[in-house]
């Protein structure tokens, strides 16, 4: 599988990146069956691995830990931390107090001495970006963390973050994980130009859009809510207007990959590597069967006629259902606009 830099960091990684979100309680509870997964995809060439504290509360560091036995050398491993884990108000967040909790809890349910890419997941305007790349630069400083990213930052904050890191002396994010897929196209307006100008790496999530370019949304199909307590039902409610437009899109874009002799899934994530700011994109199966199909992606070229084709059914920049791009600015609610 083609490998490519992550960012300027000397690094490289496969350009398929597993995701293990779906491994646990909040999809395939066979932990026997989850590390199957893993190590079909290890040796098909995947060496970057991406998980979560909160994904199943734990559990899919837990799965990952196991799977990784014997073969944690060989693979780029990546987690996330920020996300409430528990009701406790103060195991959340981006304090340098949660962070040096979370860290060894991740350390210990992979059963590593190192995690190679830590990431704050989501930005909190209220918690100073000092403090936490404080923390986050210890870590590094004690050979706990190799790398610093960021999922989900809003483009202010991602530029913000970077002064931070050179202001203070602090270790700088090198990566970003968005949200990027052919309906959800945002972050080509302003985060993938900025990665590209602060030499940073960019690992993309849900290239499937949460399932709705596996093949299943079409207008004269099934269009079932999902399958996975992981994903909230709102996205998938057909009543609103941004869900009609992303199934009318999915069903043309899915007769475009009929046409062109590909899956929608193969088309799907080859449109998220074509991206020249993209170093890998996060495929998430829950079965090998998915996994088998969306491996197959690695091997597809999209001509410039798909690619425009494509651009014609969604607009580059373009996000179908705004509710689908990851981040809402606390700006937009209503407490922070009545006076």
């Amino acid at each position: 599988m083609e490998h490519r830099p992550l960012g300027r960091t000397g690094v490289s990684v496969s350009k398929l990146c597993l995701g293990t979100m779906m491994f646990g309680q909040w999809g395939t509870k066979d932990h026997d069956e989850s590390v199957r997964i893993i190590h079909r995809a290890l040796d098909a060439g995947v060496t970057f691995v991406d998980t979560a504290d909160v994904y199943s509360q734990g559990e899919s560091e837990v799965i990952v830990g196991k799977a990784l036995k014997g073969r944690r050398d060989d693979v780029v491993l990546a987690t996330k931390f920020f996300m409430p884990f528990d009701d406790d108000p103060n195991h959340r967040g981006g304090s340098r107090r949660w962070i040096m909790q979370a860290v060894e809890n991740s350390l210990r349910r992979l059963g590593t001495d190192h995690i190679d890419l830590y990431q704050m997941h989501r930005y909190d305007p209220d918690v100073d970006l000092d403090e936490t790349l404080g923390a986050l630069t210890d870590l590094v400083r004690a050979g706990k963390v190799r790398y610093l990213g960021h999922s989900t930052f809003p483009a202010s904050a991602l530029v913000d973050a970077q002064y931070v890191a050179r202001d203070r002396g602090r270790e700088r994010f090198v990566t970003e994980q968005p949200t990027y897929s052919m309906l959800t196209r945002n972050i080509e307006n302003e985060i993938l130009p900025l990665t590209q100008r602060y030499g940073m790496g960019v690992l993309s999530y849900s290239p499937l859009s949460g399932g709705w370019l596996s093949g299943r949304y079409r207008k004269d199909g099934d269009s079932a809510g999902p399958t996975s307590a992981a994903r909230p039902q709102v996205r998938f409610d057909m009543d609103t207007p941004g869900n009609q437009r992303k199934l009318d899109a999915a069903d043309r874009l899915g007769r475009l990959a009929d046409e062109t002799g590909i899956s929608l899934i193969e088309m799907a994530i080859a449109f998220v590597l074509r991206h020249p700011a993209i170093t890998s994109t996060i495929i998430g199966p829950r079965t090998m069967a998915h996994l088998e199909s969306q491996l197959a992606a690695a091997d597809v070229a999209l001509t410039t006629d798909v690619l425009d084709r494509i651009d014609e059914i969604v607009p580059p920049g373009v996000t179908l259902n705004p509710a689908d791009n990851g981040w809402v600015s606390p700006s937009l609610q209503p407490a922070a606009r009545r006076r």
